[in-house]
């Protein structure tokens, strides 16, 4: 346990600039970005703001996850990891993954339909798949940890 807690000040360090570059991400560089584009590209002006709003909604989906963290890395340094509240926050972020994965796959079918050349579509279906299989190893992950919490729970009441 002593190297787990040696690990969580470093990540803690990495997530605060992590959510720090985020904050500057959907502030300035994102609408600034797509800015530019309606600026360059005039036909395209009108997905300016679709796709500012879709992601800016990416990148606070991101930071959920990042709080949640915070929060079960405050479980292992309390030795808590394997409690209920523990549940909560992975739950949180499995809610924050899905809506993010439910959005790229409206966005992947929007550009199926429209685009001319499939590569964009099929880059954006990629990143969907390595999404999904984000989704589900936090699910398995999760499962563990109800595993060892019971485990916890039954070892508690024995001692």
């Amino acid at each position: 346990m002593i190297t787990v807690r040696r690990a969580v000040v470093p990540l803690r360090v990495l997530l605060v600039l992590l959510f720090g570059l985020m904050v500057m991400l959907e502030t300035v560089s994102l609408p600034g970005q797509f800015a530019h584009m309606a600026r360059q590209s005039p036909d395209d002006a009108h997905l300016r703001w679709p796709l500012t709003a879709v992601t800016i909604f990416w990148v606070v989906c991101a930071q959920v996850v990042i709080v949640c963290i915070w929060q079960l890395l405050t479980l292992v340094r309390k030795d808590r990891i394997f409690t209920a509240g523990a549940m909560v926050w992975v739950n949180v972020i499995l809610w924050a993954i899905g809506a993010g994965w439910v959005v790229l796959l409206g966005v992947v079918g929007v550009v199926f339909v429209n685009a001319d050349d499939p590569g964009t579509g099929v880059v954006l279906a990629l990143v969907m798949g390595a999404v999904s299989v984000f989704v589900l190893l936090v699910v398995v992950l999760r499962a563990l940890l109800r595993q060892a919490t019971t485990l916890r729970t039954d070892m508690d009441a024995v001692i």
